[in-house]
């Protein structure tokens, strides 16, 4: 933990430019926003408005997140290399209720480093994440009332969402404008995430105030992390069309190691932004025993809705709103059975230093008592409701206050387990980079 502290004191001190269109013709076929290498100076600069294609900075793996999205980072230019840090970290107590639920402090985090630079005839970008969650979740984890996936002490987890591995993305991504229209791109890397699903939650902007994950994580974007990935696709105008060969394992309990295996799992995806502000995608993929606990192959599938619109003067004054609608399913091979998950979530960002943020889910859970065979299923609701205040706000740094409550619909039978009516909460602080504002 103490090495975390001195790198982020250090990236700190980095001069803070804003990301702007780069006249760099690798990028100019795709209208990606870069790090302008003008800047290398260390001076600010203006944001640019015109791009309506989505930046590989602002997602994970290849996932398209609105062009509108706002930036949380600190950037710099030296010497013909774009560098870019930035993280998150959220200090929580957090309350989970019911006769299954316990209270404890913890931390969620992320850490994230990009470097980008001109290659031949298009543009390579390193990214590299890690997460001290090994470090800052209490044993056996965070504890979130009817989350299931991944082990501990070789048992599957219940009621209890896992830390995030070390070495969560360690890849790159190319990109090379084949004329006007079209763009050839490659990634992968030992860590990297798939074509599947939406972009994960970690980097979601409707998700950027929540500090838990979502009851559907391990049917929506559980692959964000695999050890071992290549993805290659075309962009075609504002469309998308992507493949990936991976290692479909979950991450072991060695959260600090990098588990390479044979690539055994496929997947596809095809994006769409329609403009700067909506990105959708579909996406499919067939995973070879993923769980360490269950030697079930699984076939899973995913659609997912994002919009952001950045708020500029009116009533709610300047500000963001997030939205994300996402549906996942995971169908298991050998019993023939199907899980669906259905979440929406949003946040509000208003009058600059408020956030108000929710999340309303559907999930089939079939793990919630790993001895029964057949393993029964429940449909869970979880319905969270928050607010943050951000009680220091400049261009290097965001401290927020925040709190939220979580209620659950569920099946009767269930009472006797969980409570009649079990309620959730968090109280938390959340660290940031400050926002890179658009015309400053």
């Amino acid at each position: 933990m103490r090495k975390l502290a001195l790198c982020i004191l250090a990236i700190s001190s980095l001069t803070p430019l804003s990301v702007a269109q780069n006249s760099n013709p690798a990028m100019s076929g795709m209208n990606m926003p870069v790090l302008n290498m003008a800047g290398a100076g260390g001076g600010a600069m203006n944001m640019d408005e015109t791009s309506n294609m989505p930046s590989p900075h602002a997602s994970s793996g290849t996932g398209w997140q609105p062009a509108s999205v706002p930036a949380h980072d600190w950037m710099i230019s030296r010497g013909g290399w774009d560098l870019m840090a930035h993280g998150q970290i959220f200090v929580t107590y957090n309350q989970q209720g019911g006769p299954r639920g316990e209270g404890k402090a913890e931390s969620t985090n992320y850490f994230m480093f990009m470097q980008q630079h001109k290659l031949w005839k298009g543009t390579i970008l390193f990214r590299e994440m890690s997460s001290a969650e090994s470090l800052t979740s209490p044993h056996p984890g965070f504890p979130e009332l009817f989350q299931t996936g991944e082990t501990y002490h070789g048992q599957p987890l219940v009621d209890h969402q896992h830390p995030h591995n070390v070495f969560a993305e360690l890849a790159l991504f190319y990109t090379v404008p084949i004329n006007k229209r079209v763009s050839w791109i490659f990634y992968g890397g030992p860590s990297a995430e798939p074509a599947l699903g939406p972009v994960t939650y970690i980097h979601r902007e409707s998700a950027s105030e929540n500090p838990e994950a979502p009851l559907g994580h391990h049917l929506q974007d559980s692959t964000h992390t695999s050890f071992g990935v290549a993805t290659t696709g075309v962009v075609i105008d504002r469309f998308k069309i992507e493949g990936s060969a991976f290692n479909g394992h979950e991450p072991n309990e060695e959260r600090w190691s990098i588990q390479l295996a044979p690539l055994d799992s496929w997947s596809v995806r095809a994006s769409v932004a329609p403009t700067r502000n909506w990105t959708a995608q579909y996406s499919y993929g067939d995973l070879l025993h993923p769980e360490a606990a269950d030697p079930e192959d699984e076939r899973r599938q995913s659609a997912s809705v994002e919009y952001n619109r950045p708020l500029s003067g009116g009533k709610l004054g300047e500000g963001n709103w997030a939205t994300s609608v996402i549906w996942g399913r995971k169908h298991k091979e050998a019993a023939d059975t199907n899980q669906n998950s259905y979440l929406m979530e949003s946040t509000l960002n208003f009058w600059q230093r408020n956030y108000a943020y929710t999340r309303l889910e559907l999930v089939d859970k079939d793990e919630l008592f790993p001895g029964l065979l057949p393993a029964p299923s429940f449909r869970i609701g979880a319905y969270t409701f928050g607010g943050v205040r951000d009680l220091l706000q400049n261009h290097r740094w965001q401290l927020g206050l925040g709190a939220d409550v979580t209620v659950y619909s569920k099946p009767a039978v269930l009472n006797p387990i969980y409570g009649d009516n079990p309620v959730s909460f968090h109280v938390f602080l959340r660290v940031r980079p400050g926002l890179v504002k658009h015309g400053h």
